[in-house]
């Protein structure tokens, strides 16, 4: 058995599942959808999750690497009691999903983001988001997002 802690909450894995990536047990395992196998290479972000913090690609690492680590998926990003981040408010304020293919790494990676930087600017965000592609084409729409999301945390209210 390992243990994990994903979104707050203690869970154990059977041993057989330890071989798995850390995108396969929360989506096969634990039925949290949200990060999607895009490319498998670590390339594209789909895949995007927090571990101890920072934003890691999912797809490529080993669950067995990641035990005792704190593990936050698109799941667990809204509020305890439901309340949605003040990015995912955003995002659906500036329009941003279409397919929603990509949108959780995005999301994650976004988050990860303004964790370490209140006040990014746009040099900041395409840095953070350069290599996570978006066939829609919403980046635009992504940025303004994360700039309202930015100005609504640094002021603590949610956009």
């Amino acid at each position: 058995m390992v243990r994990l802690l994903v979104n707050g909450v203690m869970r154990d894995v059977p041993k057989p599942w330890a071989g798995e990536s850390l995108l396969t047990v929360p989506r096969e395992w634990l039925g949290l959808i949200g990060a999607k196998a895009g490319c498998g290479e670590g390339d594209c972000g789909t895949c995007v999750v927090h571990v101890a913090g920072r934003p890691r690609r999912a797809c490529r690492l080993p669950m067995r690497a990641v035990a005792g680590e704190a593990i936050l998926t698109i799941e667990g990003l809204a509020g305890p009691d439901g309340a949605l981040h003040p990015l995912q408010a955003a995002w659906i304020a500036e329009g941003v999903a279409q397919c929603g293919f990509c949108q959780a790494g995005h999301l994650m990676q976004a988050a990860a983001l303004l964790a370490a930087n209140p006040d990014p600017d746009t040099a900041a965000v395409e840095a953070a988001l350069g290599r996570m592609p978006c066939r829609c084409g919403t980046q635009p729409r992504m940025r303004r997002a994360i700039h309202r999301a930015a100005a609504a945390m640094r002021a603590g209210r949610v956009p």
